[in-house]
């Protein structure tokens, strides 16, 4: 059965057509590495990871590139402002060296792969960082330079968006409403005001090239690594709806200017994670929370994932955290109900059909998750048939069902001090001092475990 997706080149679901049969190519916009990642950024990557899953299911072989912007990306993504990792630099009182913006760099890298292993999110095949791919920057700047897009004005050199008349083709946008001061950078220099930096010069910090010493743009970076990873056209480019205007039209327009063909055939976006009133969860404005913030209240890293399942990608998200417990408490439910089913079951047949009919309409993950919960509650088939066809569709959803079915059958040990906690805070409990009960908390976490409050009692956890 066909696998259909949503394109936003087209502005509408297509049949999936790889450009090498039986094997699908992807591109994701990875982090920059300048601070943690928030559960908003997180949401790309299970978009992502669910997508690979897709089409493995689907019996593509994937390779698929998140790159790591160390270095280029400006504090506004349209290419004004500090950047983001030289701030970051200044904030954790480094020298302002290459050196020193690497080790930061490195260090924000290994909590987001950190992230990615607690969302039971695949690697990527590659994770190219910006800062190593510099010479292919350079390269194409070269030949966009040579064909007459790019020119030099005080601060670096741009790319001028009048001689591609496609520009704007991705998310149709129009060129005209592109004003000075909202989403482009204010600057008389520019013939342009939607002409974006291919390589911004800084003489105290930055690489060697044609131009003079600086740093190559937040846009330019992304084209290099995709085309050097993957080839160009690949078939699927990823990101955030935000990057539709400015970045992915970006990328579009000096990919093809310069290589005369396409850079990627498909063109996914998935919808932000909002703090309530279309409010968009930003490190900028400090208003985010963190998976491990999520850990410490109680939620498991896989029932965010659920959480995240639970809406369809394309749809935008009103962050709660009584929603997010609801998803903890029915994955805990699912886990419960499928420990309880007799193992060597065989797949059923009709209900593998009919997920894989629904997961490959544009990955409709809510549905899916519906459909999984029917299954489990049919008593028409065999226990051990239910429980064989909802790990074998886990492939799928990659909420490591089989893991946690191992870990609710395994008994925990708990020490006798924490066990002394838990009566204290049974008691504080009863008695309605709440404050109380929220401290005893505080110490159990100190002594390695995760207290959670459900109808049946408190539950306990390792951490």
């Amino acid at each position: 059965m066909a696998l259909v997706l949503f394109n936003t080149l087209s502005g509408k679901k297509e049949e999936f057509k790889p450009i090498r049969r039986g094997e699908a190519g992807v591109y994701s916009c990875g982090p920059t590495v300048y601070n943690f990642a928030h559960i908003g950024n997180l949401r790309a990557y299970v978009f992502s990871d669910t997508l690979r899953r897709v089409l493995e299911w689907n019996g593509y072989k994937v390779k698929q590139t998140i790159n790591i912007t160390d270095v280029g990306h400006l504090t506004s993504d349209a290419d004004s402002g500090e950047d983001k990792m030289t701030k970051a630099v200044r904030r954790e009182g480094k020298p302002m060296t290459l050196e020193a913006m690497r080790q930061v760099g490195a260090f924000y890298t290994a909590t987001f792969l950190n992230d990615l292993k607690a969302l039971n999110i695949e690697r990527p095949d590659v994770m190219p960082r910006a800062s190593d791919n510099v010479d292919e920057d350079v390269e194409i700047i070269k030949i966009l330079e040579n064909k007459g897009f790019a020119y030099k004005i005080s601060d670096g050199l741009y790319f001028d968006i009048s001689k591609f008349p496609g520009y704007g083709k991705l998310g149709n946008i129009k060129v005209g409403f592109l004003k000075e001061g909202a989403r482009v950078a204010v600057n008389p220099e520019k013939r342009n005001p939607a002409d974006f930096n291919l390589w911004k010069l800084n003489p105290e910090l930055g690489w060697n090239s044609p131009w003079g010493t600086g740093f190559p743009g937040w846009h330019i970076e992304c084209s290099a690594m995709s085309r050097k990873y993957l080839g160009q056209p690949f078939d699927i480019h990823t990101g955030g709806v935000d990057h539709i205007g400015t970045h992915h039209n970006n990328e579009i327009a000096q990919s093809e200017a310069a290589f005369n063909v396409p850079l990627a055939n498909y063109w996914l976006h998935n919808e932000h994670l909002n703090l309530g009133e279309g409010v968009k969860m930003a490190k900028s404005g400090e208003n985010f929370f963190t998976l491990q913030s999520l850990i410490e209240r109680g939620i498991s890293s896989i029932a965010y994932r659920y959480y995240l399942l639970g809406a369809h990608y394309r749809t935008p998200m009103a962050f709660s955290f009584e929603a997010l417990k609801g998803a903890h408490n029915t994955l805990a439910r699912l886990v419960s109900f499928l420990a309880v089913m007799p193992e060597g079951g065989a797949v059923n047949a009709a209900y593998e059909k009919k997920i894989t009919e629904i997961i490959n309409d544009d990955l409709n993950t809510p549905a899916a998750l519906a459909e999984l919960w029917e299954l489990v509650r049919d008593e028409k088939v065999d226990a051990a048939d239910r429980r064989a066809t909802a790990l074998a569709f886990d492939r799928v959803l990659g909420l490591n069902l089989a893991a946690l079915i191992r870990e609710q059958s395994a008994p925990i040990e708990i020490p006798s001090a924490v066990a002394r906690l838990l009566s204290l805070r049974e008691g504080a409990r009863a008695a309605k001092k709440f404050a109380r009960s929220d401290e005893l908390r505080e110490e159990i976490k100190k002594l390695g475990y995760a207290v959670r409050d459900t109808e049946d009692g408190q539950k306990v956890e390792k951490i």
